[in-house]
């Protein structure tokens, strides 16, 4: 349809139909130098010659030339249709030489006009060929760049379903500028944040399994040893049980604490830092009554923070501050604010961690070699997911002066 509109319309019939082609500029220049009969000959030769009649209007609207035209010819139906027998074109044209316009009505025989269709129609034929064949390649080619990003999404969202996401498996798309890219980047960092997390509940379930076997060989040992021993020993033995007993069932509040942060906490609620650590002051003094702990806090501060969350990351930080500080010293709080983030830092003074170290105390289950003090390696994992939690950080380093220190960063709001 778009096509027969095509050609049919008077603008491109006035450029391709060949014998209207220079009419009016040849019967212009002839007009202008030789005079109306020079120019009325020219058009009736190139009507017995094409069968076009022409018809030529001044600028000013009086007509040049008129009886190259029959009244009645533009008036004749075709045969077959109810249109009129001729087609009528219009045509303004100006001379270069003096600068007037004039305008040219042709009138076409539409049989004339149709056989020229016929010969000619193989051109736009071939031209929309060519036209639907770019098209095609190009949609192939736009079809490919949106199939071939989910494709690779698609697989990623397979391995991440196995449990086998690679970390760069889309660092290629996610180098794209577009919206593919973007989805890629977010895709990315969840899958890396989800097999992160994977990895560490697989980490963790194999340490778990290897810190209970422990525990429980020691009660089977003990059970063992009861059931052969004499009823005096029986009180020895019982008392070695129910201490295994409290050991695991340490052990497993530990862990399960450890997993429980991996849960979405409850709403955050405004806590001012101050009576917090006062509150974990008289705490420590019951367990450890011979240490002093010196608080210095600069300012109201006040944090957007999980309670639970927060009181039980600074309590495991200053419970294993005080199982290395000497009683001789103070451990040492300190806390400000730094912008939008509020340091809080718990030093003590014992002989700090062997440098190779710093990196690996924090994952669960971990104990420096030759730690002497007793424990699960639990503590500062779980502070530190306490602190992730938070949008936070939790830096552990030893100090300048001698000692270790432990340092949480946490956004005020």
């Amino acid at each position: 349809m778009l096509l027969g509109r095509l050609l049919n319309q008077d603008a491109w019939l006035l450029k391709q139909y060949p014998t209207i082609q220079k009419v009016a500029e040849r019967w212009t220049s002839i007009y202008e130098q030789q005079g109306v009969d020079a120019a009325k000959a020219f058009l009736l030769e190139h009507k017995k010659t094409h069968h076009i009649d022409v018809q030529v209007f001044a600028e000013t609207g009086k007509i040049l030339l008129s009886d190259t035209v029959k009244p009645r010819t533009h008036n004749i139906p075709h045969k077959n249709t109810k249109l009129p027998a001729w087609r009528q074109l219009v045509e303004e044209y100006t001379s270069e030489q003096t600068g007037n316009s004039y305008l040219f009505f042709y009138r076409i025989p539409r049989l004339e006009l149709a056989k020229w269709h016929r010969t000619t129609f193989w051109l736009p034929i071939s031209a929309l060929t060519i036209t639907l064949i770019v098209l095609t390649i190009f949609s192939l080619l736009l079809t490919l760049s949106i199939t071939r990003p989910l494709n690779r999404l698609r697989e990623a969202v397979k391995a991440l379903g196995r449990t086998a996401y690679q970390k760069n498996s889309l660092a290629n798309l996610a180098n794209r500028k577009d919206e593919f890219g973007l989805l890629a980047k977010d895709f990315s960092l969840m899958g890396e944040h989800l097999q992160t997390l994977i990895d560490s509940q697989r980490q963790l379930l194999r340490d778990v399994s290897h810190e209970l076997r422990s525990p429980l060989a020691r009660l089977k040992i003990t059970l063992a040893l009861l059931e052969r021993t004499f009823s005096q020993d029986k009180t020895k033995l019982t008392n070695r049980l129910s201490l295994e007993c409290d050991r695991l069932e340490t052990l497993i509040a530990e862990i399960l604490t450890l997993a429980r942060l991996d849960s979405v906490p409850n709403n955050k609620t405004k806590i001012s830092l101050l009576p917090l650590l006062e509150k974990l002051q008289e705490d420590a003094k019951i367990n450890a009554p011979e240490q002093q702990i010196d608080i210095t806090v600069t300012g109201d501060l006040v944090l957007n923070a999980f309670p639970d969350r927060l009181e039980r990351a600074l309590y495991n930080l200053i419970r294993n501050a005080l199982r290395f500080n000497p009683q001789e010293k103070p451990l040492e709080i300190t806390a400000w604010q730094h912008y939008n983030e509020i340091h809080i830092t718990i030093r003590d003074h014992g002989i700090g961690v062997s440098q190779s170290y710093l990196a690996e105390i924090s994952k669960p289950f971990f104990r420096a070699p030759g730690q002497t003090v007793q424990g699960y390696g639990l503590g500062l994992a779980i502070s530190k997911r306490a602190v992730e939690s938070h949008n936070g950080r939790l830096l552990l380093d030893n100090h300048p002066t001698g000692g270790f220190i432990a340092e949480l960063i946490l956004p005020c709001n």
